[in-house]
């Protein structure tokens, strides 16, 4: 079986050498999966610019999309590194673990979300109708449809990325949901 290794900042392309310097400047380091996008000149580069793009969802709302696929496409990464940010962004740990499960008893406009891009990322973009008018209903509009479909297609990407490579997750291991609600 290949076992994929992190590459360093001298492992990498200049170009990638440059993000990793503007990443570890504004991070503190450079989280494991962004430096596993380096092993392409391109990637890493082309992910950062789609995931760093304007988008009508707030930074609370990015994380709910980011907890709820992550959750569907099982990405342990992905999990424990938006469980951190989610923290940053104001969410409880109960929270969290509802977000993950696709639902937010504590705000109608986030359940409606939460629901939504549980629902597209389980579903393939066969989003079910009650969800979709339900996430309408809750004050969205068709322009944040097509924002939080492209933030479900990028943290997909990203999920895919780790649950491929399986690089070490280097933030706090975000707890199993089956554990914490049974």
């Amino acid at each position: 079986m290949k076992t994929f290794n992190v590459p360093t900042r001298d492992n990498v392309s200049e170009n990638n050498q440059a993000i990793f310097d503007n990443l570890n400047k504004a991070l503190g380091f450079v989280p494991n999966l962004y430096a596993t996008y380096a092993n392409s000149d391109t990637a890493l580069e082309n992910y950062l610019t789609f995931a760093n793009a304007k988008t009508s969802l707030s930074a609370k709302e990015k994380e709910v999309v980011n907890l709820a696929v992550s959750q569907v496409n099982n990405c342990i990464y992905c999990l424990s590194a938006h469980t951190a940010i989610g923290k940053m962004n104001g969410f409880n740990d109960a929270q969290i673990l509802e977000l993950r499960a696709g639902k937010a008893s504590f705000d109608n406009k986030l359940d409606a979300l939460a629901k939504l891009a549980k629902n597209i990322t389980e579903n393939r973009g066969n989003t079910d109708q009650d969800v979709l008018d339900n996430y309408f209903e809750a004050g969205y509009t068709e322009g944040n449809l097509i924002d939080t479909i492209s933030l479900v297609g990028d943290k997909t990407i990203s999920n895919y990325v780790h649950s491929t490579t399986k690089v070490p997750v280097d933030f706090p291991i975000a707890p199993s949901l089956e554990e914490t609600v049974a």
